[in-house]
């Protein structure tokens, strides 16, 4: 039988979800399994596990090196965007455990975590290799953590007026979008703030990625989709000197006189799936295609 080397993470989690996290630590400790959990859960679950469960504790990227198979993100997709950032390039598989609402990447329902676990042990699961795109800029103002699964976004400061940016393919000039704002997006990020911005669902596989105006002046202007050996250059002016720019749930401001590159990321990032689980079986729950909510 399999020995587990597991890591939890949950950004938010109240008493509510407690006996979810509880059953987790249970399980893999029943599989005589080795547990981290962030730091921030230990709060929170002082006095509530067995005194005999032997639990370690990280707070970094590097306390998973070489210590972690899996690592089980609890919460909404917003959490697991947030274990990005502990993962990195260590190619550690996360299993994204919906205790949310939509839950497109943190797709698995709470029910199922014995299954889960199980599963793992059993070796009985399926890996999603996902793309991200990375952020070049002279300041390096987001550090190390400059990639994101989803998007890397651009907002005007103030709802006073619009912004122009000004964006280029491969040094092919696309356009100037007057809007407020701008989405470049990975295929994992197609079912995020892309399709509010009427961006095309892509299937997690494509190599492309999307550009889309966030409430664009000029109602002919659509998003595109590019391949994402594309290399994108990106500068913003308008009446304010500075604008936010987002890389999925991090955000900064930028000066006008920044240049923005992007471009595909060196490394993926691994999702774990059950067998009987799949993109498409996915959107279908999510967005309730194919069911009549007339009445």
């Amino acid at each position: 039988m399999k020995r587990l080397r597991i890591a939890i993470y949950g950004k938010a989690l109240s008493e509510e979800h407690l006996p979810y996290l509880k059953q987790l630590i249970d399980l893999i400790h029943q599989h005589e399994g080795e547990i981290m959990v962030h730091l921030s859960l230990k709060k929170l679950l002082k006095g509530k596990i067995d005194p005999a469960t032997e639990i370690q504790y990280f707070s970094s990227h590097t306390d998973l090196l070489g210590k972690v198979e899996y690592l089980f993100s609890l919460g909404g997709d917003g959490t697991l965007l947030d274990t990005i950032t502990f993962v990195r390039n260590l190619g550690i598989p996360i299993i994204g455990i919906n205790l949310g609402r939509m839950g497109f990447l943190a797709s698995i329902p709470k029910e199922n975590i014995g299954h889960v676990v199980e599963s793992l042990v059993n070796g009985n699961y399926k890996i999603d290799s996902r793309t991200l795109l990375r952020l070049d800029h002279a300041e390096e103002s987001f550090g190390e953590l400059n990639f994101a699964l989803n998007e890397l976004s651009i907002h005007k400061k103030t709802n006073s007026s619009m912004i122009t940016i000004h964006v280029w393919v491969n040094d092919l000039f696309l356009n100037a979008y007057w809007a407020d704002g701008l989405l470049i997006s990975t295929p994992t990020g197609s079912t995020a703030y892309s399709l509010s911005c009427n961006g095309p669902i892509v299937g997690p596989d494509l190599q492309s990625f999307v550009i889309s105006p966030i409430a664009s002046h000029n109602l002919t202007v659509r998003p595109i989709v590019i391949p994402d050996t594309s290399i994108i250059r990106i500068r913003v002016e308008g009446r304010d000197k500075q604008y936010f720019v987002g890389l999925d749930s991090r955000t900064l401001l930028f000066d006008s006189s920044d240049e923005l590159v992007v471009q595909k990321e060196s490394f993926n990032i691994n999702l774990l799936h059950e067998n009987d689980d799949n993109f498409f079986s996915t959107i279908r729950k999510k967005l309730l295609w194919g069911r009549d909510i007339r009445n």
